[in-house]
């Protein structure tokens, strides 16, 4: 991947203006404050740069594809895992992007954010050009190639959801607390009790 290549995330609560109309913009506030909180801290274990949190949504810069789609994959699974959060859908797309004034600019950008746009609940969308920049993801099965005309985006863009392959048995028993692509904060705050 050339120096001025990025994956970019984009993330997205399903339903957050229906439970905005039904619940209030305090229960809105305090959902997108939980998602937010959810998007730094998978971003910091992942060493990713959170670009922007939108209310409901956020973009987030990976510095290659394998985390992009890993961290992707933990968000979900940390969003699930909380009782107070609707589901999330996610976008992921690799390209060339132009920084400036602390913001990311470029197709790549709009791809990410048109995938996420018509992921389902739960469903981490990866861009085919993505998921064939990545190394091997051990632990995550990829679904049918799908292909999907975009908002203004010329041509179709062929992408898969992805999704982290269950494993039974007892580790499966501690993943509610932490990623399974390594140990999130929850777990590390776990530990670090239980040893005190």
């Amino acid at each position: 991947m050339s120096a001025t290549e990025h994956t970019f995330l984009f993330c997205d609560l399903v339903g957050f203006t229906a439970l905005t109309d039904a619940e209030g913009d305090e229960r809105a506030a305090a959902v997108g404050a939980a998602l937010q909180l959810c998007v730094r801290g998978a971003a910091a274990d992942h060493e990713a740069e959170v670009v922007k949190a939108m209310g409901d949504a956020a973009m987030v810069r990976c510095r290659d594809p394998e985390t992009g789609i890993r961290l992707a994959l933990c968000l979900v699974e940390e969003v699930d895992s909380d009782p107070v959060l609707p589901p999330v859908r996610i976008g992921v797309h690799t390209g060339p992007a132009v920084s400036h004034d602390g913001d990311w600019y470029g197709r790549a950008v709009n791809v990410a954010a048109r995938l996420c746009s018509v992921a389902a609940g739960g469903e981490v969308l990866v861009s085919e050009s993505t998921l064939s920049a990545a190394s091997e993801l051990p632990r995550v099965t990829i679904g049918e190639r799908r292909l999907h005309w975009l908002k203004n985006v010329s041509e179709p863009v062929a992408a898969r959801a992805t999704e982290l392959n269950q494993r039974a048995g007892r580790v499966s028993r501690f993943r509610a607390s932490h990623c399974p692509f390594g140990m999130g904060r929850a777990a590390h705050r776990t530990m670090e009790s239980a040893a005190s």
